[in-house]
This record gives structure tokens, sequence and C-alpha cells, in this order.
């Protein structure tokens, strides 16, 4: 094998491992990003829900209130 021939091999071998780990880093970064957006939503849901926790609680609360109110008229009125 002739010396031109193995310098381009080696050439073409060191651009195609620096493809591939330059690929492999911009995929790695992307799947971070997606990871951490990913958990920021499922973080800001959680909040969200602690939020609407007390509120689902006061209007169990009142639509109790409302249906003990329902039925004492009813039974009022028989």
């Amino acid at each position: 094998m002739g010396y031109v021939l193995r310098v381009r091999l080696a050439s073409f071998f060191t651009g195609a491992a620096t493809a591939s780990f330059l690929g492999l880093y911009i995929l790695y970064k992307d799947y971070k990003v997606a990871h951490e957006s990913i958990a920021q939503q499922f973080s800001l849901c959680f909040k969200v829900r602690r939020l609407h926790e007390p509120l689902d609680r006061r209007i169990s609360a009142l639509e109790s209130l409302k249906q003990g109110e329902t039925s004492q008229h009813v039974e009022a009125t028989e």
C-alpha cells in the first residue's frame, strides 16, 4: 500500500470518528435539553395541581352544603 493511500485512509477515518463524536455530542445535548424541558413541565403541572387541591376541596365542601340545603328544602315541602 502506498504512502498516499495510507494517509488518505487515516484522514478519512479520523474525519469519520470526529463527525461521529460530534454527532453523538449534539444528540446528547438535545436529549438533555428535552429531558429538562419535560421535567420542568412536569414540575409546573405538579405545582398547578397542588394549587388547585385547596380550591377543589372548597368546591366540594360548598357542593355538599348545597346538597344538604336542597335535601332540607325537599323534606320541608313534603
